[in-house]
């Protein structure tokens, strides 16, 4: 070999050998799971990657729409993604390893971040459908969420409450928000269970194209699902293009959770981000108007982050 091909070859080795360790610590990603497009998660989950960016100038962020909850659980545990949104019984469920709510073993790389805002158990029906309480479902076509979704999983737990099962509708679809507001439109479907933020824009979507009913779920029936996730709230008047009153509801909390794996820094400047830069997160969804700091750690149902906890107690909330 050519002498010199030789030492620019040896060269050549060693600028790869020294660059790759701070090539590859340069690239970290965060990848945020959200929910469907028109649902909440997905507009904050792209605010909040954004801030997560300004935060992290050296971290890439992406958001992934998912099916929610539990897919998002299941992602994370899997190690395909970094901070994902869920509700509190589907975190409860995961942690524990609830098969009948889609997780066949426990979920044990699951950490907390932060509770965030409630996520509130809406059922609107047509107007003209005839359903004003939750037994007129019976015999009605109804979309109970995507299937096995966080979404699906509170429809089972509030029909069951009243005496309901998927059998007694005449039609049971597991579609996501956009698609069965689509359908209603469409005079194809009577009525659906979405559980989002306030003002969600499936159902904003829908209340402005056709006459709407919200169906109260009273708190005798949120009693009977027996699970401390579950409270009841208020849809108030004027939330939907025609709703003239305050309708009662059940409501569960959301949070946001990362895994075992993520560092301590990172998970600490996705912390720190949430939380500086919540006008942001406003801006993106209503929703997240409910976000308190105060709140941040209530009914967290896992181990928290290392990273989170060392925010929180930099900032008095956690000794």
């Amino acid at each position: 070999m050519n002498p010199f091909r030789k030492t620019l070859g040896l060269l050549l080795a060693g600028a790869v050998a020294l660059a790759t360790p701070a090539a590859f610590a340069a690239e970290t990603y965060v990848n945020v799971l959200t929910g469907g497009t028109s649902g909440v998660y997905y507009p904050l989950g792209v605010a909040l990657a954004n801030v997560i960016g300004k935060q992290l100038p050296s971290v890439k962020t992406s958001v992934q729409a998912t099916k929610a909850s539990v897919e998002n659980l299941n992602l994370l545990q899997a190690g395909r993604g970094e901070l994902a949104f869920t509700l509190g019984d589907s975190l409860s469920d995961a942690w524990k390893g609830n098969a009948d709510a889609g997780f066949k073993t426990p979920l044990d790389k699951l950490r907390g971040v932060a509770a965030i805002y409630p996520n509130y158990i809406q059922i609107v029906a047509l107007a003209d459908s005839g359903i004003k309480t939750l037994a007129d479902l019976k015999g009605k076509r109804v979309s109970v969420g995507a299937p096995a979704s966080g979404t699906e999983l509170n429809a089972r737990a509030i029909f069951k409450a009243a005496g309901l099962k998927y059998g007694d509708f005449s039609k049971t679809e597991y579609l996501p928000f956009g698609e069965s507001v689509e359908l209603m439109k469409n005079r194809q479907l009577d009525a659906t269970l979405q559980s989002a933020g306030l003002g969600v824009s499936s159902l904003r979507d829908l209340a402005v194209s056709v006459a709407v009913v919200v169906v109260p779920i009273p708190a005798d029936i949120i009693k009977k699902v027996n699970d401390p996730a579950y409270i009841s709230a208020v849809i108030p008047a004027e939330t939907y293009k025609g709703q003239t009153t305050d309708v009662e509801t059940a409501a569960v909390p959301n949070f946001l959770v990362t895994r075992e794996g993520v560092s301590d820094d990172i998970v600490y400047g996705m912390t720190k981000a949430l939380w500086t830069h919540l006008p942001d997160l406003v801006a993106a969804h209503s929703a997240a108007k409910a976000i308190n700091l105060q709140h941040a750690l209530a009914g967290m149902p896992i181990p928290l982050h290392p990273g989170a906890a060392r925010y929180y107690k930099e900032i008095g909330i956690l000794k």
